[in-house]
């Protein structure tokens, strides 16, 4: 393997290419966690991997088997029910420190925190599912500019503690509910280390080939400990060296040879490229400012054997949805019509006409 075979690689180990049928939330408890602070383009992240619509991948998550709250890193994930409690087990404490930052900053110290679960606790006690205004009006918190992210806090604050996490959606509105009457919790508790274990093969085997530092961005946790938890688990895992760098990943049974044409219109946000530290494996360096911004918003993109060739939006019409691509580079019309052509599995997913400008 060399470094301009990666995004191949990248691209099985994603599940983009399809090999077998997947559920919404095998797709999800694959990864690990899935970035999904933009709601919209989160699911398409799913659906873009499993043949599911977007109605199928909602009910599965307002069913509670995708789980969405903050874990890993200050902002929404998609978790597989199965993992949401060891996993939290494991990210809350060290996430906690930025919602206890930001609760500092509005006098809300650990006792006003834990005062506000309790009062939580007794509001959506029954599965009784609440928008974060509905909560934050029982709370006597009114709504202003700086009171909304006092409230983002708070709600952090009591996914963190295991207390909350996603409830039935309230037509578009996300709201709230107690995370064990949505999941049981389970008997039994692994340690750290068992955990950090598990979390590392997990995201070598969804997202390998992919590095130390990688690994240290996508969990969270400083390089030192990512470095011991990569050795605990060596024997489980491949690695090879590219310019100086070790990728590690787990072997995914799959030759150079066995590589197919594919182009894929992948989400914002999407794992393909917020997963990972570096990205030079998937885009020229002259592109980056066009696939994200300096502060972090990510685009929709066009990838064309796991290389980004350009950006797509979407406008939701009435009865249809308009997308509008920007290519890097000149394309041929003959070629964008072949482009083009990936674009109707969203039209199945959508199960809307779908209209290119």
């Amino acid at each position: 393997m060399v470094h301009s075979e990666i995004s191949h690689h990248r691209l099985v180990a994603q599940k983009l290419y399809k090999s077998s049928p997947c559920l919404p939330q095998e797709i999800v408890k694959h990864f690990g966690a899935m970035q999904a602070q933009d709601y919209a383009m989160a699911k398409w992240a799913i659906g873009s991997r499993c043949d599911a619509t977007e109605k199928e991948i909602e009910e599965a998550i307002n069913s509670a088997k995708i789980i969405r709250t903050h874990i890993l890193r200050p902002t929404w994930h998609f978790v597989s029910a199965e993992d949401i409690y060891w996993m939290l087990d494991l990210s809350a404490p060290q996430v906690k420190r930025f919602t206890a930052s930001a609760a500092k900053k509005f006098d809300y110290d650990d006792k006003k925190l834990n005062q506000a679960n309790v009062a939580i606790e007794k509001l959506l006690s029954g599965n009784n599912h609440l928008t974060r205004d509905e909560i934050m009006q029982e709370l006597n918190i009114k709504k202003t500019s700086s009171a909304d992210f006092l409230s983002a806090a708070i709600m952090m604050n009591a996914e963190l503690d295991g207390l909350v996490c996603n409830g039935k959606m309230k037509g578009k509105q996300i709201t709230y509910a107690l995370l064990e009457e949505r999941v049981p919790k389970p008997k039994n508790k692994i340690t750290k280390e068992e955990a950090l274990a598990k979390l590392a093969l997990r995201y070598f085997e969804s997202h390998g080939p992919a590095t130390l530092l990688d690994f240290s961005w996508w969990s969270g946790f400083p390089p030192t400990i990512c470095k011991k938890t990569i050795d605990a688990i060596m024997l489980q895992l491949n690695s090879i060296e590219i310019e100086n760098k070790n990728y590690y990943f787990v072997n995914q049974g799959i030759e150079n040879d066995n590589f197919k044409e594919s182009i894929h219109f992948l989400p914002a946000f999407d794992e393909i490229l917020i997963s990972y530290k570096t990205r030079e494996a998937s885009f020229l360096a002259q592109n980056q400012s066009k696939v994200f911004t300096n502060n972090g918003i990510f685009k929709p993109i066009i990838l064309e054997n796991g290389k980004v060739i350009g950006i797509w939006k979407r406008t939701i019409k009435k009865d249809h949805v308009r997308i509008e691509a920007e290519f890097f580079d000149e394309t041929e019309s003959s070629k964008k019509q072949l482009l083009f052509e990936e674009i109707k599995s969203f039209e199945k997913y959508l199960e809307t006409k779908i209209i290119i400008e």
